[in-house]
């Protein structure tokens, strides 16, 4: 368990899934230090929003830090000294990585390499890191094992998602540094990300417009509800894959499948994929508004399918995410009608 009280760091943290994580390990009794970028890759008032919402009423403050920067990172773990680090910034967007590439050198490469440097100088019990489940390519053997062969993505988003991995094992087997990676599976509900299909649908819905469905709907994708995720997280972010070392050259108690490097990576799903064109009437049924739909061509860098093999997540943690599609949708489109009456949603 996380001992209470323990400083906690949490990157990305005005973003969908950072600010409902801080708010969860503020709520535990952490003392959560937050910090995110402010990209304005979407509308800013949505990040703010998370802030007045989700962090404030625990007095979280969100610094403004450019995770690119060494001399940024190393100034934030000085000032924090994080016992935990849990790195959720990122430049996220399977079909942005296509035309700007270079964002996501900087915001997905070489910030990741500052943080994995300044934990290897603060050495914190636990680090863990966002990938997600683009990794997979166009596996077609579902569901997708963590043991499942990653070298040929798709994206240069999965690409610099799987260099993460990469590079967070070899900290971990260089330094002793505990780290464990989270593919994430299609994450839905309030607060999101307005890039996202489910979000970008709904709105669009409400509004009375079309919505562009590609791969004539055929594609299918694990919806993940935010709790879910922010559950798994907590869960393993207290479950080290490995005990730290007390000192340089000490000896390691690996996880039994990492063999010498205290790093493991988890799937995060609900391992449950669901047709478009099924999630789409599940979400007319939700919002209450019949969709426009207009087909389109599947587009580069997407994959027909995403589905989480679970089991690994359950028998570390003792978890898995369950919750029904519809149920998160109700909550989401709760969420989304009152955010779209303040005039916030564009």
């Amino acid at each position: 368990m996380i001992p209470a009280n323990a400083p906690v760091l949490v990157t990305g943290a005005a973003g969908f899934i950072g600010s409902f994580l801080a708010a969860r390990l503020a709520r535990m009794g952490m003392r959560v230090a937050a910090c995110d970028n402010f990209s304005a890759y979407y509308p800013l008032d949505l990040k703010h929003g998370r802030i007045k919402a989700l962090l404030a009423p625990h007095d979280i403050r969100c610094e403004a830090v450019e995770l690119a920067d060494a001399r940024q990172v190393e100034r934030l773990f000085e000032r924090v000294r994080p016992a935990y680090v849990v790195h959720l910034a990122a430049q996220a967007g399977v079909r942005y990585s296509i035309d700007n590439p270079a964002a996501y050198v900087q915001s997905n490469l070489v910030a990741f390499a500052n943080i994995l440097e300044a934990c290897r100088q603060c050495r914190p019990r636990h680090l863990v890191y966002a990938s997600s489940s683009s990794v997979y390519g166009a596996s077609l053997t579902p569901p997708f094992r963590e043991s499942d062969r990653t070298d040929a993505p798709l994206s240069f988003y999965a690409a610099t998602k799987k260099a993460n991995e990469a590079m967070a094992h070899s900290y971990s087997h260089l330094y002793g540094l505990p780290a464990s990676g989270l593919r994430f599976f299609t994450v839905y509900g309030p607060w999101g990300r307005p890039d996202m299909a489910y979000f970008s649908f709904a709105q669009k819905m409400l509004k009375g417009e079309t919505i562009p469905v590609f791969a004539q709907g055929e594609l299918e994708r694990d919806f993940t509800y935010i709790d879910d995720i922010v559950e798994g997280i907590v869960r393993v972010l207290s479950k080290p894959p490995g005990e730290l070392a007390a000192h340089p050259g000490a000896h390691l108690v690996a996880h039994p499948d990492t063999g010498a490097a205290p790093h493991t990576v988890f799937n995060i799903g609900n391992h449950q994929p669901v047709r478009v064109l099924d999630f789409i009437a599940a979400l007319e049924q939700a919002v209450g508004v019949k969709a426009r739909i207009r087909f389109l061509p599947m587009q580069p860098g997407d994959v027909p399918m995403t589905c989480a093999d679970t089991g690994k997540l359950r028998d570390w943690v003792g978890f898995a995410p369950a919750t029904p599609l519809q149920e998160g949708l109700r909550q989401f489109r709760a969420w989304l009608v009152a955010w779209m009456a303040q005039g916030q949603a564009g």
